[in-house]
């Protein structure tokens, strides 16, 4: 049966004349993801709307073949999406999990689909189209029903022993729940543009330490520099110390207007068995708020459920807790809890912004038998802000993968 349904997804595919080879279709591989997601989140300021409440179903069905043989390997992925609205009562649309409608609700579903073309020569790789990917300078985000994405062309190269590195540009960005594409712009500085492009790579000078440099211009609007540097020290069976500093320096580019912020971050880790103790500090420096893609995610070490503490000349702490329930033989079981205080914020005249946010995550995946891959996740945040939005979010996500060849 497994065969049967290879076949019939990749038939069009490989029918068509030199494009179809053995490992073009052996190496392919296709899965079918659920997930059902529940938003609320209660809005508990004056003056504010009541809450945003909304549950979804979402259907992921991905399909990524292997390459054809030759000195320039060529495929395709492609990754179809469907989302259903199970409930989102009057007035509490707007969770991010489906499309507004005209009438200031949410749509009753919504489809689209990311296509990739991918070619591979030696150890490096080129995809064209749809980009779902991770780095320091910019990363897709995936923390609603559907999946963000780019569109444009992402370069990994992989041929120096311990040098990564990774180079494209995209033009377009289409947000979770979005059917389209649409022009970039800046968080919290707007602006439009229709192309980003960026560079960098990452050097491993031991096995423990790893040095990063990179760059990134969102045309007209600004130009980032992003150095990191990752230390983990093994201390002794089950024990281990992680250093993981990031800074970044932003200014603009073209006349859009000035751009003036320096990012600053360190996250330490002691990790001793199941247990990992977290603290970490932000800065923010300049005239700006810290500048990223709008609908993308911001490599910053309190970027976390709702807020990235990265307002104009705001300073913020983390203290975090991790558990891995394995180490009492329940393997799948995980939890996090961790805090996050900002203050010193730039609001008007003055720099009396404070804010603070608390989060905690439980999950849990089955690991064997007929359920193997059932997950569940409670996500737990609540924020406090003298300048913002005060928040309560509960959120329940239940996914299933399987795969299907």
């Amino acid at each position: 049966m497994n065969q049967i349904h290879r076949m019939a997804a990749l038939l069009a595919i490989s029918s068509v004349p030199g494009v179809a080879s053995a490992d073009f279709i052996n190496d392919s591989k296709g899965s079918l993801e659920l997930r059902n997601f529940y938003f609320n989140r209660d809005f508990r300021q004056d003056n504010a709307r009541d809450k945003a409440e909304e549950w979804a179903q979402g259907f992921l069905l991905r399909m990524e073949s292997g390459y054809t043989e030759g000195r320039v390997g060529v495929g395709i992925d492609a990754l179809g999406m469907l989302g259903l609205q199970l409930d989102s009562g009057e007035g509490t649309a707007g969770s991010g999990l489906l499309p507004a409608d005209r009438s200031g609700g949410s749509q009753s579903e919504y489809a689209k689909l990311d296509v990739t073309a991918k070619f591979k020569a030696s150890n490096s790789t080129l995809r064209i189209g749809s980009l779902a990917f991770r780095s320091p300078i910019v990363s897709s985000n995936d923390s609603r029903l559907l999946p963000a994405s780019f569109r444009g062309a992402l370069l990994n190269v992989q041929e120096i022993d311990k040098l990564t590195l990774q180079g494209g540009q995209i033009d377009r960005v289409k947000a979770n729940a979005s059917t389209d594409y649409t022009e970039m712009s800046a968080n919290r500085i707007g602006g439009n543009s229709d192309s980003f492009t960026f560079a960098g790579g990452d050097y491993k000078l031991t096995p423990e330490l790893s040095l990063g440099l990179h760059y990134g211009e969102l045309e007209g609007i600004y130009q980032q520099h992003y150095g990191t540097l990752v230390y983990l020290k093994p201390l002794g069976e089950g024990q281990s110390f992680k250093t993981d500093l990031r800074m970044a320096k932003s200014r603009e580019d073209g006349n859009f207007r000035n751009i003036d912020n320096t990012a600053f971050g360190a996250m330490f880790t002691y990790t001793l068995g199941g247990h990992a103790f977290g603290a970490g500090y932000q800065r923010m420096s300049g005239d700006d708020p810290f500048p990223y893609i709008a609908n993308s995610d911001p490599y910053l070490v309190n970027f976390v459920q709702i807020n990235d503490f990265a307002n104009t000349d705001e300073r913020s702490w983390q203290a975090r807790y991790d558990y891995n329930f394995a180490s009492m033989g329940i393997p799948g079981l995980t939890f996090m809890t961790r805090y996050m205080s900002g203050d010193q914020v730039q609001v008007g005249n003055s720099n009396g912004g404070k804010e603070w946010e608390r989060d905690m995550d439980l999950g849990y995946v089955v690991q064997s038998g007929p359920l193997k891959n059932l997950g569940l996740k409670w996500r737990n945040a609540t924020v406090r802000s003298n300048f913002g939005n005060d928040l309560d979010e509960n959120r329940l996500i239940l996914s299933y993968s399987l795969p299907l060849w």
